[in-house]
């Protein structure tokens, strides 16, 4: 559909346009990220048997290259729903680190956090209809429960065929074992 090809780009430009300025500069949000990153390893570190890197921009780095790669996948409607469970679970952290109204006494400035946070917000929401669109076309749930039903009902079918068949080949070989041994009664009196 000509929306689609016209909304993906669209909702992808701002996570490739972000995602390489900060590969350009990841200094810039490293400081905004600290606290996120911090708290993501020390939670990390607490459930996980493997130790996290604590290296903020790391981690700044590693989340812009995910921004790009898979923001530029959704333009080009490779994946668009993978992409954008990915580009979702992406932007939280980032709008968690990068817009933290809360911590901001000057009203220009808080301003300015909350338009981004509620901007950021927005763009989730789009990314979570995007990864829930399936064209058109049947949903995986929808197909899989459908080809269980199938499964079902050939495995039935078959399983009727094969009783119906173990019955005549019960009666079949009675009837022989039968046959048998009235031949084989009638020779040892006769």
């Amino acid at each position: 559909m000509l929306v689609r090809r016209i909304a993906r780009p669209l909702l992808a430009a701002p996570f490739i346009y972000g995602g390489v300025s900060t590969l350009r500069k990841p200094q810039d949000r490293v400081a905004g990220a600290r606290p996120v990153v911090e708290k993501i390893a020390q939670t990390a570190d607490k459930q996980l048997p493997v130790e996290l890197p604590k290296d903020v921009e790391q981690w700044v780095k590693a989340d812009a290259a995910i921004k790009v790669a898979a923001g530029s996948l959704f333009a080009l409607n490779k994946f668009p729903r993978l992409t954008a469970i990915v580009l979702s679970a992406s932007i939280v952290p980032t709008t968690l680190s990068g817009h933290r109204f809360w911590e901001h006494e000057d009203p220009t400035e808080k301003f300015g956090q909350i338009s981004n946070f509620v901007k950021n917000t927005g763009l989730l929401g789009g990314l979570l209809l995007a990864a829930v669109d399936t064209e058109g076309r049947p949903s995986v749930g929808y197909r899989t429960r459908r080809a269980a039903k199938r499964a079902a009902d050939v495995t039935e079918k078959n399983y009727e065929k094969a009783t119906k068949r173990a019955l005549k080949a019960q009666k079949k070989a009675s009837r022989t074992a039968g046959k048998k041994t009235g031949k084989g009664a009638l020779k040892v009196f006769s």
